[in-house]
């Protein structure tokens, strides 16, 4: 594929999205991180699946169905290139939080006992705690807290050293934090993690879009990931694990197409991956997310990058002297500026910027103990995409100048 030199405005002419008016102005969407917009190609992708290709997989012999299976295969496929993985080592799922759960239930629980560690750090997003709470609850294991410095918003690796024995059988770690942006050591916490024997499971939902990831260069044991923070529907993610890993698991959900033959004496299940994948699954979804990465393919990433780190530069220096403005672990050069104002409440700015168009989150971000460690009650998150302009910035500057001027 022909990628083409960065352009934001030529970027921005496939959002259609952008081109709209809240609260009587134009729209300045700074919440990608929550979620992305969609493409046109991305968009007509589902369109013409259902006006003119709809059909299940997997199922049946007839010339739509057949079509359909191919071309959800050929997704498959795609995204599996997409993350430097083989094709068996790719899950189909809602999200990264299904994917978290899947593992949980189908891996962790299979092999954890009383006593065995399970180590999180203090900066996950809920998807990356919950499941492994529950899963501890069932087997009698120990849920480990990897703290954060809360100054600079990183791990301290020392803190890891200590914390990591052979008690540990799992590590739960965000590759690039919701909240500040922080990338995360992956490479050596895998390495590390590995020498004790334990297994490494990675939220990759926020740098999926931000990073060109090889699963198999930095030996994950599972990654996951969302497609509607990668420009795809929501409904659609991927899990990847190691196939050796995967083919040991059990299911977790049971039903449909995961089955090689079903009596009331008992069932026997397919390989993985299919036997992950229970029911009729998102067809569109999944063809939407394959479109949407071919999409992304086409684009100048680096050159994106450097278009979102200059932005967040922009951002930082139009808001940095405000009164009472703190900046929480300021990540040069990531897609996301968090913030608080002394005695303003974080849901207050949130407000007053929407009353001017513009689009940003506000709250604990799905990460409450993270808002412990840097003891607040929440923040405000303004985070940038490549189809943001210096515009966009400015406009969000201004209006977060007035917004603490009114209040």
């Amino acid at each position: 594929m022909t990628t083409r030199p960065f352009n934001v405005e030529a970027i921005r002419c496939d959002f259609p999205s952008l081109d709209q008016c809240v609260n009587g102005q134009p729209l300045v969407y700074l919440d990608s991180a929550a979620t992305s917009q969609k493409p046109l190609t991305v968009i007509k992708c589902i369109t013409d699946y259902y006006s003119g290709a709809n059909a299940n997989v997997h199922r049946g012999s007839h010339s739509l169905t057949a079509s359909a299976t191919q071309r959800f295969e050929s997704a498959r496929q795609t995204v599996a290139d997409f993350i430097g993985a083989s094709v068996d080592g790719m899950v189909w799922t809602r999200g990264a939080t299904e994917a978290l759960n899947l593992i949980a239930q189908s891996y962790a629980r299979q092999i954890l006992k009383e006593g065995d560690e399970i180590l999180i750090s203090e900066m996950e997003h809920h998807a990356n705690i919950v499941p492994w709470q529950i899963v501890a609850e069932q087997t009698g294991a120990k849920i480990v807290k990897w703290p954060i410095d809360p100054v600079h918003c990183q791990l301290d690796m020392s803190v890891f050293d200590s914390l990591l024995n052979p008690r540990t059988k799992l590590v739960a770690v965000a590759h690039i934090s919701n909240v500040t942006g922080t990338r995360n050591p992956i490479e050596a916490i895998i390495k590390k993690a590995h020498g004790l024997g334990a297994i490494v499971v990675v939220d990759g939902a926020q740098a999926i879009v931000h990073e060109r990831i090889n699963v198999k260069e930095m030996d994950a044991d599972f990654y996951v990931f969302s497609g509607h923070k990668l420009f795809a529907p929501a409904g659609i993610g991927a899990l990847y694990g190691k196939p050796a890993m995967l083919e040991a698991m059990p299911p977790w959900h049971g039903g449909g197409k995961m089955v090689e033959n079903v009596s009331f004496e008992g069932t026997t299940y397919t390989s993985s991956p299919a036997k992950f994948e229970a029911g009729t699954p998102n067809v569109a979804g999944a063809l939407a997310l394959a479109e949407a990465i071919t999409w992304l393919n086409g684009v100048d990433r680096d050159g994106a990058e450097k278009h979102i780190a200059s932005l967040q530069a922009q951002l930082v220096d139009g808001i940095q002297n405000i009164e009472d403005l703190s900046i929480i672990g300021l990540q040069a050069g990531a897609s996301v500026v968090a913030f608080h104002i002394d005695g303003v409440h974080h849901s207050d700015i949130a407000t007053l910027l929407d009353q001017q168009g513009i689009a940003i989150r506000s709250g604990q971000h799905c990460a409450h103990p993270l808002m412990d460690a840097l003891g607040i009650s929440g923040c405000v998150r303004i985070s940038i995409a490549l189809y943001n302009t210096s515009d966009d910035i400015k406009h969000c500057i201004t209006a977060i100048q007035k917004a603490c001027d009114l209040l």
